[in-house]
């Protein structure tokens, strides 16, 4: 019978991108949020790219800006995997498959896992196209990758320590590559509708910087796997409330379009400096 676990699934996967590859495992995976496409442009040329449709176990987005794809390419002598685009849990899938690329590409290797993403600013002075890496996060979607039956060995416990999700030592080498570089939590809600502005407030209270619909559980399904993380999050508009304007998906992809020389350059300083 054809397995449903999804840490076998995942393993498969890995499998099928290491062959891919000539064998040859990568070390660093890159997840591309909405509208960060160009900067894994700027990031290199792709010696190869995968359909992730001719992978086991990965959904199809179905978001703009979102591409079901893997490139994998050398960056300052690492191997690097780029996801170009992922699925999320208001396009009617589970935890597992949200979280199954990070997954594949943990067992593929990748000891560093970069999570990127667009969000909205709740701080006022951080203006859309401000880069901010990512302290802490909130997960309000209610869900966890590692809810259901427990993970089959080798995986341990699903009992994961989040006391440091996301890497003081990878915000450092960040923070090398942009001195400037802002720091903050992230909120990730499951949505697909942006917040009210008494949402927004309210996260504000509970310590949130930015509030996306991403990130939260792809970075706790890299912890329980051991890997490194670093998350980075590009503010595209204010967030209800604090923004003057009607929120559009259209603002959130062009201002990825406008800021990605400069992210581009950042992923490739981090991934250098590692």
């Amino acid at each position: 019978m054809p397995t449903t676990d999804p840490f076998r699934l995942a393993e498969q996967a890995a499998s099928e991108v290491v062959d891919a590859l000539g064998g040859q495992a990568p070390s660093v995976a890159v997840v591309l949020g909405s509208g960060w496409l160009g900067a894994a442009d700027v990031l290199g040329v792709p010696d190869t790219e995968l359909s992730t449709g001719d992978l086991t176990g990965f959904a199809v987005p179905t978001v703009a800006g979102h591409r079901g794809s893997i490139r994998a390419l050398e960056v300052g002598g690492r191997r690097v995997v780029v996801l170009v685009g992922r699925v999320h849990l208001y396009e009617g899938l589970s935890e597992a498959d949200v979280v199954h690329g990070v997954r594949t590409a943990v067992l593929a290797g990748c000891s560093t896992v970069i999570l990127t993403n667009a969000a909205g600013g709740l701080n006022p002075e951080w203006p859309p196209g401000t880069a901010v890496a990512l302290t802490d996060h909130l997960n309000l979607t209610n869900r966890s990758p590692l809810s259901g039956p427990p993970p089959p060995d080798p995986y341990g416990s699903r009992f994961v320590d989040l006391s440091e999700v996301y890497s003081a030592r990878l915000r450092a080498v960040a923070r090398g590559v942009d001195p400037s570089m802002r720091e903050g939590v992230y909120a990730a809600l499951r949505g697909p509708h942006y917040e009210t502005p008494a949402e927004i407030r309210m996260l504000r209270t509970l310590g949130a910087d930015l509030v996306g619909m991403s990130t939260a559980l792809e970075a706790i399904a890299a912890r329980h796997l051991n890997a490194e993380v670093l998350g980075v999050s590009l503010v595209t508009n204010l967030a209800a409330g604090v923004a003057s304007t009607p929120l559009d998906h259209a603002e959130v992809l062009a201002a990825g379009a406008a800021a990605a020389p400069g992210l581009g350059r950042l992923l490739r300083g981090v991934i250098e400096g590692l």
